[in-house]
């Protein structure tokens, strides 16, 4: 499997970002997202996972916040490639990247119904914090969850990598 940059625009990085939102509808009985949709202008980062034959089986982003901060978006893995690792993969990825970026911390916003999500961020090392940015006066995100990692050490080094266990 291959992990790598892609445009927010790419048609494969659409599909499985509406397979996600299409996904979350179903587990969540309709309701749309809570804060505000990514979008070409202000992802930074895109990356997309593909099996060695170049199917796409996952993909993930990061939008800025603010200084040092980004906040990861539409993580998703197609139901059949789920329990390879590819999450994992995509996340640790992004986790590079924003520190490459000189990104010291990850927030992000998950929900209750998503326990998939919640044990992979918590595994990862990602911590409860309250809502932040646009969510914490957004009505539609009263029911959500939010997490961070704070990354870095010398040299925009991920510190303290959980992930391979």
């Amino acid at each position: 499997m291959s992990v790598e940059p892609a445009d927010w625009d790419d048609p494969d990085v659409q599909r499985l970002t509406a397979a996600q939102q299409a996904e979350l509808r179903v587990r969540y009985d309709g309701a749309g997202e809570p804060g505000t949709p990514p979008s070409a202008a202000d992802v930074s980062v895109v990356l997309l996972a593909r099996d060695p034959d170049g199917t796409p089986v996952g993909c993930g982003a990061l939008r800025a916040l603010e200084s040092g901060v980004a906040e990861v978006k539409r993580m998703y893995v197609v139901p059949a490639a789920r329990g390879r690792g590819v999450s994992r993969r995509v996340l640790a990825a992004l986790e590079t990247a924003a520190a490459g970026r000189g990104w010291t911390t990850l927030r992000l916003e998950t929900g209750p119904r998503q326990p998939e999500a919640i044990g992979l961020y918590e595994s990862a090392g990602y911590r409860p914090i309250p809502a932040f940015g646009r969510y914490v006066d957004d009505p539609d995100a009263g029911c959500s969850l939010y997490y961070e990692r704070v990354l870095g050490g010398p040299g925009g080094d991920v510190v303290g990598w959980p992930h391979e266990r």
